[in-house]
């Protein structure tokens, strides 16, 4: 049995969950129950970046402490991940013991790489990044938070040699061995490369971090600047600095799943991070787009930012699992719109899946059918080489598409063979026995509940539950059509 460990970003959790998180999320969990349906051992690892200035600024306006801030957000990101039939092997906080004593083992490894210096910039705490005035827009503003004004902060820092290693890490990501999905992303990061590299600062003055985050070592005036070790939870979750074995077994990650607006830190601070201490890199990035909600960019000031909580009351976790990953591109930018949701969930789940499976259903039990319950499908998946092929390429939208063409061949199938009218004729007079009919098509629902199996896992074992017994019955609606 092989190892498949893989990670999504770790959230900052300033403020609650929204439908970006739940997207990211989901497509982990694609990830990871695909690999478990093909025999390998895996391990997903979420957390919550919590060593941000931005949370410590959060806590100030709600006037609570920063612990106590923290520890509530947190338990949201973990709560949503269980709504949706998430299942996070691990879920490492950055405030946790374990984990300030692994970043500082990861600093002390890179100490020959850092060194300290006066220096002023311009930093974003919505990024917590310095930008140099060519990075940032015709305003002066940053890409990502528009009209949020930079700071200007002058002070004494610990800056890594990044520098160092920029012609080692577009090696490794002209030659794939660190790998991006999609290949446009790829070509991002060299272009970035191509800029040339500076050396970045490392670490935050007490006074600037407000007394919190990971002390750096042997420094009691300075904190680790939050890339630093927030980037290390993705190692310190499966035990580094604090049980080798496991570091061992799991490490390197095959595959970090990210956002586009951190793949910089990614797939270039990160590697120079793990080059500088001689650790192994991860084998792959794969980088998603984001979301608008109705057009519009999603943002607090606009009121736009949509509780992925409220959704799932409203339509079910597989109703929001199946329109993230069937309607929004796994690697573009996709618009969030309710409406959408719903059409969406009417005319594929409802009158497609959920009627063909209500449909065959019905027809097996007015006809008394019997069936030999399948012993195993899991090989069906092996068998489907255009899907396997799909999915490790994170190309979930295509994948669902293979599977709602099977839906709709069978859907076609009973329609032409009309075994409701093979019913009402004597058995003597039948060309072809009505048994044979019902067996073809629910072989083919439980093959198509196998492939769903990864996307939509309740609706995948409803299905289960209902055709792989010898006597097939009416069960409730799958998804009850929404007026």
């Amino acid at each position: 049995m092989s190892k498949f460990y893989l990670t999504t970003a770790i959230p900052y959790v300033n403020a609650k969950p929204h439908v970006g998180h739940a997207l990211e999320f989901v497509q982990a969990d694609v990830i990871k129950r695909f690999h478990q349906i093909l025999g390998d051992e895996t391990l997903l690892l979420s957390g919550a970046d919590e060593n941000a200035i931005k949370n410590v600024q959060a806590a100030e306006k709600m006037g609570v402490p920063v612990q106590n801030f923290i520890d509530e957000n947190s338990k949201l990101f973990e709560e949503i991940a269980q709504k949706l039939n998430v299942d996070f092997d691990v879920f490492q906080r950055g405030s946790s013991t374990p984990h300030h004593k692994a970043s500082q083992k990861l600093w002390k490894l890179c100490e020959h790489d850092i060194y300290k210096k006066t220096y002023t910039g311009l930093y974003c705490v919505g990024c917590e990044l310095f930008y140099e005035k060519n990075e940032l827009s015709e305003k002066g503003e940053c890409f990502e938070h528009p009209g949020k004004p930079l700071e200007e902060v002058s002070e004494e820092n610990y800056f890594f040699k990044l520098s160092k290693y920029e012609k080692q890490i577009k090696n490794l990501i002209e030659k794939d061995e660190l790998k991006i999905y999609p290949e446009f992303r790829k070509n991002e990061v060299l272009g970035f490369l191509k800029e040339g590299l500076r050396d970045i600062s490392v670490s935050r003055s007490n006074k600037r971090a407000k007394n919190w985050g990971v002390e750096v070592p042997g420094d009691t005036k300075q904190r680790m600047y939050v890339w630093f070790d927030a980037l290390n939870i993705y190692q310190s979750g499966v035990g580094f600095g604090i049980d080798e074995k496991e570091y061992k077994k799991w490490w390197p990650a095959d595959l970090h799943v990210i956002g586009k607006g951190i793949i910089r830190f990614h797939a270039v601070y990160w590697p120079a991070f793990l080059l500088s201490a001689n650790l192994p890199l991860p084998k792959a990035l794969f980088v998603h787009g984001y979301f608008t909600v109705d057009g519009q960019k999603m943002s607090k000031s606009l009121g736009n930012v949509t509780d992925p909580n409220e959704l799932i009351n409203k339509y079910g976790a597989d109703a929001l699992r199946y329109y993230l990953l069937k309607e929004i591109s796994p690697f573009a930018d996709g618009d969030f719109a309710e409406k959408k949701l719903v059409e969406v969930y009417n005319s594929d789940l409802a009158n497609g899946l959920g009627n063909l499976v209500a449909r065959v259903a019905k027809l097996c039990e007015t006809a008394n059918f019997r069936q030999t319950p399948s012993e195993n499908n899991q090989h069906i998946i092996s068998t489907y080489n255009e899907y396997k092929k799909l999915l490790s390429e994170y190309r979930f939208n295509e994948a669902l598409n293979l599977i709602w063409d099977k839906i709709t061949k069978i859907d076609k199938y009973i329609n032409e063979e009309k075994p409701w009218e093979l019913l009402k004729t004597p058995a003597g007079n039948l060309k072809r026995p009505i048994n044979a009919i019902l067996e073809h098509a629910v072989d083919e629902i439980e093959e198509i509940a196998q492939l769903l199996e990864p996307f939509l896992p309740e609706t995948s074992r409803k299905i289960k539950e209902q055709f792989t017994k010898s006597e097939i019955k009416v069960a409730p609606s799958l998804f009850p059509r929404i007026a």
